[in-house]
């Protein structure tokens, strides 16, 4: 995983939002996206890959629109999405065939 010093001012836009999504609860990168005023979940997804405020900002509560898990430290699949897996458990998300129930466990940023 690519970490990066110092992060673009959109990267801490990312981080800021990613950082307000509480404990048992996920967001999308969509929603993060669309909060931003963007189009682009992918980009979300590469400040989120690069992430070097890992203990303040809680990039494993990001997932995918569908449900799925999505990524994690820069990875799809093997150890690093089952350790994103334990810590969503961890904080009491149901995760089931690597995917979340959104219309329980979607957390929605409030406006303005």
């Amino acid at each position: 995983m690519q970490q990066i010093t110092n992060p673009t001012t959109f990267a801490r836009k990312v981080y800021a939002l990613c950082a307000q999504i509480p404990e048992g609860k996920v967001s999308t990168y969509k929603e993060i996206a669309t909060v931003l005023g963007i189009k682009s979940s992918q980009a979300v997804g590469q400040a989120l890959r690069c992430n070097p405020f890992l203990e303040k900002v809680p990039c494993h509560r990001v997932i995918s629109s569908t449900g799925n898990i999505g990524g994690f430290k820069g990875h799809i699949e093997g150890k690093e999405i089952t350790e994103k897996i334990i810590l969503l458990q961890s904080e009491g998300v149901i995760v089931n065939d690597a995917t979340i129930d959104l219309s329980t466990f979607l957390h929605t940023f409030k406006k303005g």
